[in-house]
């Protein structure tokens, strides 16, 4: 299937030379509202002689040899150049409150000028993903340590780490020579905090995430602020593109009145996890109602048709 054309070339030119709309297009992630410490670190590889780095959040009087529980994995946004682990800080916290095992992963980025010695062709993105395969694997392989069960793992991402997360779950290719391929990098749902998906990576099909969409793709929710005008109309087409596949578990929810990098800050920072929450739980990920209560200020996400 082709897929859809999508004019977004003018405007990511014009992101490219306004240095004020760049920064907005994907918030910086120490611009997260954090309220919680860090959690437990581990090396989950390394690259280039580098640690790469997640922290883990556990339930309260979590034993690994009592139960098996879903795990998710976080990676987070800034442009494929920067960001950090704060970001999903919050999320891992109170999904490992509501019994999930909860890491937030980094990943090896390319400087900028590092990316013209690349190959022609070669986008700047594929480390990110391959890292984050990486640690998608360690998860998987440190189940038992952890004590998740590593066919029910959940995937979630900011804005760039949206992207990864989906790169890294969909794309069969793109791994690490040293990874153990006893695991897979499978997972059973997303949830992707408007994720970046840009036109520009169909320059090279390993990054392109409409190349690798196909029926059985995880269910996902995606949250997106309605005046997001870089990175909705990408999302929107690959919501219809699953759709037409025969892919319907995937949802759509706005933010009206919100741009890029919304979820950073509250009362959309609850208001997504609450959501994610709910989703999770119609996918049997999690049981009972969220502990996370609406705003008194009203503000509400819609969810797309």
């Amino acid at each position: 299937m082709k897929r859809p054309i999508l004019l977004l070339a003018p405007l990511l030119l014009f992101c490219a030379f306004c240095p004020s709309l760049k920064a907005a297009s994907d918030a910086p992630d120490d611009t997260a509202e954090v309220t919680v410490p860090p959690g437990k670190e581990f090396i989950y590889k390394q690259s280039n002689g580098e640690p790469q780095k997640l922290e883990v959040y556990f339930p309260a009087n979590w034993d690994p040899k009592t139960s098996k529980v879903p795990g998710v994995i976080f990676f987070h946004g800034g442009s494929w150049t920067g960001g950090n682990l704060k970001q999903f800080q919050n999320a891992c916290q109170y999904l490992a409150s509501r019994g999930l095992v909860a890491a937030t992963a980094n990943y090896r980025m390319i400087p900028k000028k590092d990316r013209p010695a690349l190959p022609s062709g070669e986008s700047y993105k594929r480390t990110c993903i391959t890292d984050a395969k990486s640690a998608i694997r360690w998860m998987k392989q440190h189940a038992t340590e952890l004590g998740i069960d590593p066919q029910r793992l959940i995937v979630g991402g900011g804005s760039a780490g949206g992207h990864v997360a989906v790169l890294a779950t969909t794309n069969p290719g793109l791994d690490d020579p040293s990874d153990s391929k006893e695991f897979d990098t499978s997972v059973v749902a997303c949830l992707l905090f408007n994720p970046a998906f840009q036109a520009a990576d169909s320059e090279d099909s390993e990054v392109d995430a409409f190349q690798h969409l196909q029926a059985n793709t995880a269910p996902a929710i995606l949250f997106f602020g309605a005046g997001d005008n870089q990175f909705k109309p990408s999302a929107e087409a690959l919501l219809k593109q699953l759709k037409t596949l025969g892919n319907t578990g995937t949802e759509l929810w706005i933010a009206e009145g919100q741009k890029h990098g919304f979820f950073n800050h509250q009362p959309w920072q609850d208001l997504t996890l609450a959501q994610a929450d709910r989703f999770l739980v119609a996918h049997g990920l999690l049981v009972g109602p969220g502990t996370l209560s609406p705003p008194e200020s009203g503000e509400k996400l819609l969810k797309a048709p």
